[in-house]
Protein backbone atom coordinates (compact mmCIF):
# COMPACT_ATOMS: atom_id res chain seq x y z
CA UNK A 1 0.00 0.00 0.00
CA UNK A 2 1.15 3.58 -0.77
CA UNK A 3 2.17 5.74 1.95
CA UNK A 4 -0.46 8.10 1.11
CA UNK A 5 -3.38 7.44 -1.00
CA UNK A 6 -6.46 9.51 -1.73
CA UNK A 7 -9.65 8.48 -3.58
CA UNK A 8 -12.23 10.34 -4.91
CA UNK A 9 -11.69 13.53 -2.29
CA UNK A 10 -14.33 16.01 -2.37
CA UNK A 11 -14.22 19.80 -0.38
CA UNK A 12 -16.96 22.22 -0.54
CA UNK A 13 -17.10 25.63 1.38
CA UNK A 14 -20.17 27.14 2.56
CA UNK A 15 -20.19 31.19 2.52
CA UNK A 16 -23.97 31.63 3.12
CA UNK A 17 -26.50 29.97 0.78
CA UNK A 18 -23.23 30.06 -1.90
CA UNK A 19 -21.36 26.67 -2.21
CA UNK A 20 -17.63 26.62 -3.65
CA UNK A 21 -16.65 23.34 -4.64
CA UNK A 22 -12.98 23.41 -4.28
CA UNK A 23 -12.15 19.44 -4.83
CA UNK A 24 -14.50 17.81 -6.78
CA UNK A 25 -12.91 14.12 -6.88
CA UNK A 26 -9.21 13.90 -6.19
CA UNK A 27 -7.45 10.54 -6.91
CA UNK A 28 -3.74 9.96 -6.24
CA UNK A 29 -1.30 8.35 -4.59
CA UNK A 30 2.17 8.82 -3.12
CA UNK A 31 4.71 6.09 -2.20
CA UNK A 32 7.17 6.67 0.47
CA UNK A 33 10.42 7.79 -0.74
CA UNK A 34 8.94 9.55 -3.68
CA UNK A 35 9.56 13.63 -4.19
CA UNK A 36 6.93 14.88 -5.74
CA UNK A 37 5.58 18.68 -6.86
CA UNK A 38 1.75 19.38 -6.21
CA UNK A 39 1.32 22.51 -8.74
CA UNK A 40 -1.43 24.45 -10.29
CA UNK A 41 -2.17 28.27 -10.15
CA UNK A 42 -4.01 30.41 -7.39
CA UNK A 43 -7.79 29.22 -7.09
CA UNK A 44 -6.99 25.39 -8.61
CA UNK A 45 -7.49 23.74 -5.05
CA UNK A 46 -3.74 22.67 -4.66
CA UNK A 47 -3.49 24.82 -1.51
CA UNK A 48 -6.78 22.87 -0.46
CA UNK A 49 -5.07 19.75 -1.15
CA UNK A 50 -2.05 20.26 0.86
CA UNK A 51 -4.03 21.23 3.84
CA UNK A 52 -6.10 18.04 3.95
CA UNK A 53 -2.83 15.76 3.19
CA UNK A 54 -1.38 17.54 6.29
CA UNK A 55 -4.49 16.99 8.34
CA UNK A 56 -4.63 20.78 9.03
CA UNK A 57 -8.43 20.60 7.35
CA UNK A 58 -11.39 17.49 6.31
CA UNK A 59 -12.50 16.87 3.49
CA UNK A 60 -15.70 17.36 2.71
CA UNK A 61 -16.11 13.35 0.72
CA UNK A 62 -14.14 10.75 -0.08
CA UNK A 63 -11.11 8.87 1.44
CA UNK A 64 -7.79 9.76 3.23
CA UNK A 65 -5.50 7.06 3.84
CA UNK A 66 -1.63 8.20 5.69
CA UNK A 67 0.11 5.17 6.33
CA UNK A 68 -2.25 2.72 6.56
CA UNK A 69 -4.41 4.85 8.96
CA UNK A 70 -8.33 6.53 7.21
CA UNK A 71 -7.73 9.90 8.85
CA UNK A 72 -11.12 10.59 8.11
CA UNK A 73 -11.91 8.36 11.22
CA UNK A 74 -9.34 10.28 13.70
CA UNK A 75 -10.41 12.46 16.36
CA UNK A 76 -8.38 16.02 17.02
CA UNK A 77 -6.14 14.55 19.24
CA UNK A 78 -5.05 11.96 17.10
CA UNK A 79 -4.88 14.35 13.95
CA UNK A 80 -2.41 16.25 16.26
CA UNK A 81 -0.33 14.05 16.51
CA UNK A 82 0.05 12.98 13.25
CA UNK A 83 0.81 16.31 12.59
CA UNK A 84 3.24 16.25 15.31
CA UNK A 85 5.27 13.20 14.38
CA UNK A 86 4.47 12.12 11.12
CA UNK A 87 4.83 15.33 9.40
CA UNK A 88 7.16 18.12 9.41
CA UNK A 89 5.51 21.80 7.91
CA UNK A 90 7.69 24.15 5.59
CA UNK A 91 6.26 27.12 4.63
CA UNK A 92 7.33 30.05 2.37
CA UNK A 93 6.88 32.87 5.26
CA UNK A 94 9.63 30.48 7.61
CA UNK A 95 7.02 30.97 10.70
CA UNK A 96 9.79 31.44 13.14
CA UNK A 97 9.36 33.29 16.34
CA UNK A 98 11.47 36.29 16.12
CA UNK A 99 12.43 36.92 19.78
CA UNK A 100 14.30 33.44 20.49
CA UNK A 101 17.27 31.85 18.59
CA UNK A 102 17.68 29.23 16.32
CA UNK A 103 18.04 26.21 18.45
CA UNK A 104 15.18 27.48 20.51
CA UNK A 105 12.52 27.52 17.13
CA UNK A 106 14.01 24.36 16.20
CA UNK A 107 12.72 22.97 19.93
CA UNK A 108 9.47 24.12 19.59
CA UNK A 109 8.04 20.76 18.10
CA UNK A 110 9.67 18.24 20.81
CA UNK A 111 7.41 20.44 23.32
CA UNK A 112 4.06 18.73 22.47
CA UNK A 113 5.49 15.73 22.49
CA UNK A 114 8.71 13.33 23.46
CA UNK A 115 10.90 16.00 24.27
CA UNK A 116 13.95 13.82 25.48
CA UNK A 117 17.66 15.40 24.64
CA UNK A 118 15.67 18.38 23.14
CA UNK A 119 18.60 20.79 22.13
CA UNK A 120 20.81 17.80 20.99
CA UNK A 121 18.27 16.95 18.52
CA UNK A 122 17.88 20.44 17.74
CA UNK A 123 21.18 21.09 17.38
CA UNK A 124 21.78 17.94 14.59
CA UNK A 125 18.96 18.99 13.09
CA UNK A 126 20.50 22.62 12.51
CA UNK A 127 23.44 21.43 11.48
CA UNK A 128 22.02 18.31 8.96
CA UNK A 129 21.13 21.85 7.00
CA UNK A 130 23.98 23.68 7.45
CA UNK A 131 23.20 26.13 10.38
CA UNK A 132 25.35 24.55 12.94
CA UNK A 133 27.56 27.87 13.46
CA UNK A 134 24.32 30.01 13.99
CA UNK A 135 22.36 28.21 17.14
CA UNK A 136 22.23 31.09 18.80
CA UNK A 137 20.94 33.54 15.66
CA UNK A 138 17.69 35.46 16.23
CA UNK A 139 15.51 35.47 13.36
CA UNK A 140 16.40 38.88 12.50
CA UNK A 141 19.83 38.44 12.24
CA UNK A 142 19.80 35.55 9.89
CA UNK A 143 18.79 35.93 6.42
CA UNK A 144 15.52 34.74 4.15
CA UNK A 145 17.94 31.73 3.41
CA UNK A 146 19.45 30.70 6.57
CA UNK A 147 15.88 31.60 8.38
CA UNK A 148 14.27 29.40 5.73
CA UNK A 149 17.03 26.34 6.83
CA UNK A 150 16.08 27.04 10.72
CA UNK A 151 12.40 26.13 9.87
CA UNK A 152 13.38 23.01 7.95
CA UNK A 153 15.30 22.16 10.75
CA UNK A 154 11.74 22.63 12.74
CA UNK A 155 10.70 20.53 10.47
CA UNK A 156 13.26 17.79 10.97
CA UNK A 157 13.87 17.78 14.49
CA UNK A 158 10.72 15.15 15.41
CA UNK A 159 11.77 12.34 12.37
CA UNK A 160 8.79 13.12 10.45
CA UNK A 161 7.75 10.50 7.62
CA UNK A 162 6.67 13.51 5.03
CA UNK A 163 7.94 16.98 4.82
CA UNK A 164 4.98 19.13 3.36
CA UNK A 165 6.67 22.46 1.48
CA UNK A 166 4.30 25.12 0.60
CA UNK A 167 5.74 27.61 -1.41
CA UNK A 168 9.33 27.15 0.71
CA UNK A 169 11.33 28.98 -2.18
CA UNK A 170 8.70 32.06 -2.92
CA UNK A 171 10.29 34.24 -0.45
CA UNK A 172 14.01 34.16 -1.91
CA UNK A 173 16.05 34.89 -4.37
CA UNK A 174 16.85 32.32 -7.02
CA UNK A 175 20.47 30.78 -5.77
CA UNK A 176 19.22 30.83 -2.36
CA UNK A 177 16.19 28.64 -3.38
CA UNK A 178 18.68 26.06 -5.54
CA UNK A 179 20.25 25.55 -2.30
CA UNK A 180 16.96 25.22 -0.51
CA UNK A 181 15.95 22.67 -2.93
CA UNK A 182 18.89 21.29 -2.68
CA UNK A 183 18.29 20.23 0.91
CA UNK A 184 15.37 18.87 0.36
CA UNK A 185 16.72 16.41 -2.85
CA UNK A 186 19.61 15.42 -0.04
CA UNK A 187 16.73 14.78 2.62
CA UNK A 188 15.24 12.67 0.27
CA UNK A 189 18.21 10.89 -1.00
CA UNK A 190 19.76 10.40 2.00
CA UNK A 191 17.20 9.70 4.58
CA UNK A 192 14.05 8.61 2.34
CA UNK A 193 11.89 11.18 3.73
CA UNK A 194 9.33 11.65 1.62
CA UNK A 195 8.90 15.31 0.42
CA UNK A 196 5.60 17.06 -0.86
CA UNK A 197 6.22 20.46 -2.49
CA UNK A 198 3.11 22.50 -3.51
CA UNK A 199 4.23 25.41 -5.84
CA UNK A 200 3.35 27.18 -8.63
CA UNK A 201 6.87 27.48 -9.66
CA UNK A 202 7.79 25.33 -12.75
CA UNK A 203 11.75 25.68 -11.70
CA UNK A 204 10.75 24.17 -8.37
CA UNK A 205 8.75 21.72 -9.60
CA UNK A 206 11.51 19.87 -12.05
CA UNK A 207 13.29 19.85 -8.57
CA UNK A 208 10.97 16.96 -7.83
CA UNK A 209 10.33 13.03 -9.26
CA UNK A 210 7.32 13.27 -10.26
CA UNK A 211 4.45 16.24 -10.65
CA UNK A 212 0.70 16.39 -9.82
CA UNK A 213 -1.06 19.14 -11.99
CA UNK A 214 -4.19 20.53 -9.78
CA UNK A 215 -6.85 22.16 -12.01
CA UNK A 216 -10.22 23.21 -11.12
CA UNK A 217 -10.53 20.87 -7.84
CA UNK A 218 -9.20 17.76 -10.25
CA UNK A 219 -5.79 15.93 -11.12
CA UNK A 220 -5.27 16.97 -14.47
CA UNK A 221 -2.02 15.36 -14.49
CA UNK A 222 0.25 13.19 -13.00
CA UNK A 223 3.93 12.29 -14.59
CA UNK A 224 7.48 11.63 -13.60
CA UNK A 225 9.66 14.75 -14.67
CA UNK A 226 12.04 14.74 -17.61
CA UNK A 227 15.46 15.97 -17.49
CA UNK A 228 14.78 16.61 -13.38
CA UNK A 229 17.65 19.13 -12.07
CA UNK A 230 19.55 17.69 -9.50
CA UNK A 231 21.18 20.57 -6.85
CA UNK A 232 24.84 20.04 -5.46
CA UNK A 233 25.06 21.79 -2.19
CA UNK A 234 28.22 23.66 -1.36
CA UNK A 235 31.07 22.13 -0.10
CA UNK A 236 31.46 23.90 3.33
CA UNK A 237 27.68 22.55 3.86
CA UNK A 238 28.80 18.91 3.27
CA UNK A 239 31.55 18.88 5.46
CA UNK A 240 29.59 20.19 8.10
CA UNK A 241 26.98 17.81 7.86
CA UNK A 242 29.49 15.63 9.38
CA UNK A 243 30.25 17.26 12.45
CA UNK A 244 29.54 15.63 15.77
CA UNK A 245 26.87 16.93 18.24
Amino acid sequence: MSLIEIKNLTKVYRMGKVEVSALRGVSLAIEEGEMVAIMGPSGSGKSTLMNILGCLDQPSGGQYILDRVDVGKLNDNQLAKIRNQKIGFVFQQYMLLQRTSALHNVELPMLYGNGWGRAARAKKALIAVGMGERTHHKPNELSGGQQQRVAIARALVNNPRIILADEPTGALDTKTGEEIMGIFQRLNAEQGITVILVTHEPDVAQCAKRAFHVRDGLIASDELIKDRVLIHLPEAQKQEKGKKV
